[in-house]
């Protein structure tokens, strides 16, 4: 059987074709698109209907691809970009542009929720998550304070893999893992927390899907896109979820002790939990749902390769040699140490922060030690966030590496070294794509068959790398720590003293 897994992002669209027959993925496509221009500092937005045509163009080019084998398709799968705020009238049609989880404009509504609550604190003791402007629940109340007209047309409000499902199925629904990330979920009933709502809008509560079983169907494809596609009857459409959830089932992570790290621009590390993982003290471990009915805790940070290209642009480098200057240069660069807050922070939460090198002298003012102390320092702000999962009990005993920046050897062994676990690579490279598949593989074979565990579809397609494995040196761990305690006192002291 085939099954699509659509991951549709900030940036561009990808869509796969799995065969689990072979467990190959035999097609791909993408399709790239923009943020709105000219808007104000702070707000980020898209089209919801650049997703929509991006995503029927990356499924019509994997058809194509497998031609005839296009019969034996039977499930798709959906990754959307979390957070992001679709407004849907009565008509089904989208209200406004979507506002992005990188948009920051609802700060004010943020300082809002936590006054009226007497606190972060308090919010996160009432639904598991303090309330960030990357969530979903400030951008409804910034609607509504700045657009009451369009507010006011709301019929659904909808995630952005929802509202793809929505395209597809006709069927307006929302799963656990997603509905987390709004910040209005009660992550340990999973049910809506109503005092959140009420705060914004007591007519808000119907215009909210109920928040439903991550292993349920969101529905069959519609049958206008049925017979454009040539599929066959009964395409199941698979409840979906958001970008991280759908790359904890695509790096195999639904097991305690398996962590996945992705360095891309930004970064994530995220964990299964059988149970809530809620960071009552601090907030800086997000208490997401996953998309298998468990937890996903989750640490965002908002610089990786962001740092490392910066550098590499500066000197005129390749990644090659990138690669080798950071090589070069014993670990410490030399004793330069790199605070990575190019697009401010979110973990530690410090959205004004600014980037500084610290440690400079004539002996390591040097393309090598700053190339080394801008890996490191990136490294070392995820670890941050693996020091604040094992706070709440969360214990690596690996740690699966996705995005651009795993693929440098020397960067994994510093990560190895850094994190204090074995870190790998996966033999594919999909990610949220391909754990969109394989959600639909799952969920389509409980709808209309006695159904294969999740656990035995993953074992059959994602394999770790053996020739990327890297395991830590016990003596740059031991430094690694001291330069961990070293960053953070830095990064609090210079806070606390208005310089960051």
């Amino acid at each position: 059987m085939l099954y699509l897994g659509i991951d549709s992002g900030t940036q561009s669209t990808k869509c796969i074709v799995l065969d689990t027959s072979t467990w190959q993925v035999i097609a791909s496509a993408s399709a790239s698109y923009e943020l709105i221009a000219g808007l104000a500092p702070g707000h980020l937005e898209q089209h919801p209907e650049d997703w929509i045509e991006a995503t029927e163009k990356t499924i019509a080019d994997c058809l194509q691809q497998i031609g005839q084998r296009r019969e034996l398709v039977r499930g798709i799968g959906v990754s959307g970009q979390q957070h992001g705020l679709v407004v849907l009238n009565k008509r089904g049609e989208v209200i406004r542009p979507a506002k992005l989880w990188c948009d920051t404009s609802t700060a004010p509504q943020c300082e809002a929720f936590a006054r009226e609550f007497g606190g972060q604190k308090n919010i996160i003791a009432l639904a598991g998550n303090a309330i960030s402007p990357g969530y979903t629940a400030p951008k409804l109340l910034w609607l509504k304070e700045n657009e009451p007209t369009h507010f006011s047309e709301i019929e659904t409000v909808l995630l952005p893999h929802d509202y793809l499902n929505f395209w597809l199925s006709g069927e307006r629904t929302m799963e656990y893992g997603d509905a987390s990330g709004t910040g209005l979920l009660n992550v340990r009933t999973r049910v809506w927390e109503q005092k959140l709502i009420d705060f914004i809008d007591p007519d808000l509560t119907g215009k909210l899907p109920i928040p439903q079983s991550s292993q349920l169907p969101n529905g069959l494809l519609r049958e206008e896109l049925r017979e454009r596609w040539g599929l066959p009857t009964n395409v199941v459409i698979a409840s979906g979820g958001g970008d991280n959830m759908m790359g904890a089932i695509g790096t195999g992570n639904i097991a305690p002790g398996t962590v996945t790290a992705s360095f891309g621009t930004s970064g994530t590390l995220y964990a299964f939990s059988e149970t809530p993982v809620i960071d009552a003290d601090h907030g800086e471990v997000a208490a997401f749902c996953d998309s298998t009915d468990h937890w996903l805790p989750l640490v965002c940070t908002m610089n990786v390769t962001v740092a490392t290209e910066q550098v590499r642009a500066l000197f005129g480098w390749d990644h090659l040699a990138l690669n080798a200057a950071v090589a070069g240069t014993s670990p410490g660069a030399d004793g330069l140490l790199f605070l990575p807050y190019l697009n401010g922070e979110r973990t530690p939460n410090l959205p004004q922060a600014t980037g500084v090198l610290h440690g400079l002298n004539t002996s390591n003012f040097q393309p090598g030690a700053i190339a080394r102390a801008a890996m490191e320092g990136v490294t070392l702000g995820l670890a941050y966030g693996v020091q604040a999962l094992a706070h709440l009990g969360v214990q690596p005993k690996e740690i699966r590496l996705t995005g651009g920046g795993s693929k440098s050897a020397v960067w994994r062994q510093i990560a190895a070294d850094v994190f204090g676990v074995p870190v790998v690579c996966l033999t594919t490279s999909e990610g949220a794509a391909l754990g969109a598949a394989l959600q639909a593989a799952w969920i389509e074979g409980q709808t209309n068959r006695s159904g294969v565990p999740l656990a035995q579809l993953i074992e059959a397609a994602i394999h770790p790398d053996p020739a990327s494995r890297c395991e830590p040196e016990p003596k740059n761990y031991l430094f690694y720590q001291d330069l961990l305690a070293k960053q953070t006192r830095l990064t609090r002291q210079l806070h606390e003293t208005g310089y960051l």
